[in-house]
């Protein structure tokens, strides 16, 4: 069984975020970049699997800048058996129908059983590119996992919602999404990062997946404006002196908040 795990680098969580007013892409060097900890949960989904069965290939899948090599090696150093980077200049921007395009390329291309990711990038916050993926792939697709179980022809696990918990599984091949309900990832010890060092490391670009120059440059989605967020403002302080409802009442109509 062939197991691909997409992993994103994104600016870490704890760090200042910004956006570049020029593009309206990220500052990537406003903050440090780290492997997006959804990510590492769906490794660690994948591992665990792979430490309970036998035959099974465990690859890392991402696409993002040359300088993300280092950030996509921590997932072999997890215990990933090898990973494919697809890195090219042309495809900086991407928005979500170029970038599942292009990834669901990549996973043709490496062939695969089960493709496991996050439901939500900490940066995008998409939280559509697995039914993409599965849509363009053409294989059933079961999203916000709070549980997985895979057994060596399916996948199924548990979907929370507000008020119950559904079972829901799916023939493999498959796409899967899941949530941060699902364990911690492990951490790399100094052997996996030794051995991380020598595992196969693929690095693509956009023409070694057939996407052409032409497609690059249509988008599907278009920016119309972009513009800094405006400074906190201290407030409305209203005291009450009888009338407190009123005044409450006449700030929300005020303000189209009722």
């Amino acid at each position: 069984m062939k197991i691909i795990v997409l992993v994103k680098e994104v600016p870490d969580t704890y760090g200042e975020r910004k956006l570049d007013l020029e593009t309206g892409l990220a500052d990537r060097a406003a903050s440090e970049s780290v492997l997006d900890e959804i990510s590492e949960r769906a490794l660690e989904v994948a591992l665990a699997h792979a430490g309970s069965a036998d035959g099974v290939e465990v690859v890392l899948l991402s696409m993002a800048p040359e300088s993300a090599a280092a950030t996509i090696r921590k997932g072999l150093a997890m215990g990933a058996a090898s990973a494919v980077h697809i890195a090219d200049p042309a495809l900086a921007g991407a928005d979500l129908g170029l970038t599942a395009r292009t990834l669901a390329a990549a996973i043709r291309r490496t062939g695969f059983d089960l493709v496991i990711t996050g439901n939500l990038s900490t940066d995008g916050s998409g939280g559509v590119l697995a039914a993409m993926l599965a849509e363009l792939l053409e294989v059933p697709n079961a999203t916000a996992l709070s549980s997985v179980e895979i057994t060596a022809d399916s996948v199924s696990g548990t979907r929370s919602t507000d008020d119950r918990a559904m079972r829901v599984s799916a023939p493999l091949p498959a796409v899967i999404s899941i949530t941060e309900a699902l364990p911690d990832a492990r951490l790399p010890n100094f052997k996996g990062i030794m051995a991380a060092k020598k595992k196969p490391f693929e690095t693509l670009t956009a023409a070694d997946l057939g996407i052409e120059p032409q497609d690059l440059s249509v988008a599907s989605s278009i920016m119309t404006a972009i513009a800094e967020k405006p400074p906190r403002t201290a407030g409305v302080k209203i005291t009450d002196e009888g009338d407190g409802g009123t005044k409450i009442a006449e700030f929300l109509i005020e303000n189209r908040l009722a």
